[in-house]
C-alpha cells in the first residue's frame, strides 16, 4: 500500500488526509509548525503519527502532501532532503508546480492537487470534498495517480497548465470570495432600513440558493433574471437615484456590475440591441439618472 504523508496540518490538509484515509489510502505521517495540530490530526487518522519535521515525514512516505500556507512552499520543498521515487504534492490554486523544483532536481516527481472548494472549517471542508473538482498539474505517471485519487475521492479533475493557474484561481477567487462581498454590500443597504445584518442574510440566503440553483439546473445565461434581463430601464434608473442618496459609494459598484450584466442579457435573448445601448449609455453616464 503506498504510503502518504502531510506537512502542514490546517483545514485543507486535515480534510483531504481524512478522506483519503477513508478512502484506503494509508496515510502515515504529519508535521506542522504546531506540534497540537499535528497531534490532533493524528489522532484522527489510523495508523498516522505526528513527527516533529517535515524531513520525517519525506523519510516515512512515498506521496508527500505539502499543505501549508502558500507563502511556506518554497520554504517546505527548499528545505527537504528529498529522493528519487518520490512525490511531492502541494494543494495551492495559483501556483504551479514550478515551486517545488528542489524535489525536482532531487529526482522526485512534482505535481499540484488543488481542491475547488471552499473550506471554512476542517468539519465542512471535510464534507465538501466529494463533489468537487481538483485542479490537477503534473507529469505521468503522477497524473494518473492523481486523477485515480480524484476519483476515489468521488470528486471531478480537471487539467492545469502551469501558465493557467493563475486565472484559473483568480476565476475561483470571484465566483467564491467575491460573492461574501456582494451579499455584504446588500445587506449594508437593508440596514438604511434597520434590517440587521443577521435578518438580511436569512432573509437573502434562499435568494441566493434559488440563483445557485438556476445557475445549475438552468445554465447561464438563461438563468439571469432581473431588470437588465428585462431591459427595465426606469427600474435601473429608481437604484441610481436611491444609492446616490443612501449609498453613494455603492453607486460604481453597481454601474459596473450592470455593464457586465448587459451581454448576458442579449445573450439570453430577451432583450434587443437599442435596449442594451439605452442601459449602457444608463450605467455610464454618472450624470443621466432619468432615461
Amino acid at each position: 500500500m503506498i504510503k502518504v504523508g502531510f506537512i502542514g496540518a490546517g483545514t485543507v490538509g486535515t480534510a483531504l488526509s481524512q478522506k483519503l484515509s477513508e478512502c484506503g489510502y494509508a496515510v502515515v505521517a504529519v508535521a506542522s509548525r504546531s506540534r497540537a495540530s499535528a497531534a490532533g490530526f493524528a489522532r484522527a487518522i489510523k495508523g498516522c503519527r505526528a513527527v516533529g519535521s517535515p524531513q520525517e515525514v519525506a523519510e516515512a512516505a512515498e506521496i508527500i502532501f505539502i499543505t501549508t500556507p502558500d507563502d511556506a512552499i518554497p520554504v517546505v520543498a527548499s528545505g527537504v532532503r528529498w529522493h528519487p521515487g518520490q512525490s511531492v504534492i502541494h494543494c495551492s490554486g495559483a501556483d504551479s508546480t514550478a515551486i517545488l523544483e528542489p524535489a525536482r532536481k532531487a529526482g522526485a516527481r512534482v505535481g499540484a492537487f488543488h481542491p475547488l472548494q471552499t473550506f471554512a472549517s476542517s468539519g465542512q471542508a471535510t464534507a465538501s470534498i466529494a463533489g468537487s473538482t481538483f485542479a490537477v498539474e503534473a507529469e505521468e505517471p503522477l497524473l494518473s495517480t492523481l486523477k485515480e485519487m480524484t476519483a476515489a475521492l468521488g470528486s471531478h479533475w480537471i487539467e492545469l497548465k502551469a501558465a493557467d493557474r493563475v486565472i484559473y484561481h483568480t476565476a475561483a477567487v470571484i465566483a467564491c470570495n467575491y460573492l461574501v462581498t456582494l451579499v455584504k454590500l446588500a445587506t449594508d443597504l437593508w440596514q438604511t432600513f434597520d434590517i440587521p445584518t443577521p435578518q438580511a442574510s436569512r432573509a437573502l440566503l434562499p435568494l441566493l440558493k434559488g440563483t445557485i440553483n438556476n445557475i445549475e439546473t438552468i445554465g447561464i445565461p438563461r438563468c439571469l433574471t432581473g431588470p437588465i434581463a428585462r431591459g427595465d430601464t426606469g427600474t435601473i434608473s429608481k437604484h441610481l437615484n436611491a444609492l446616490d442618496k443612501v449609498a453613494p459609494s455603492v453607486l460604481s459598484t453597481y454601474r459596473e456590475l450592470g455593464l457586465k450584466t448587459i451581454p448576458i442579457a442579449l445573450a439570453k435573448g430577451r432583450i434587443n440591441q437599442p435596449q442594451a445601448e439605452a442601459m449602457t449609455a444608463l450605467l455610464k453616464d454618472p450624470d443621466r439618472k432619468n432615461p
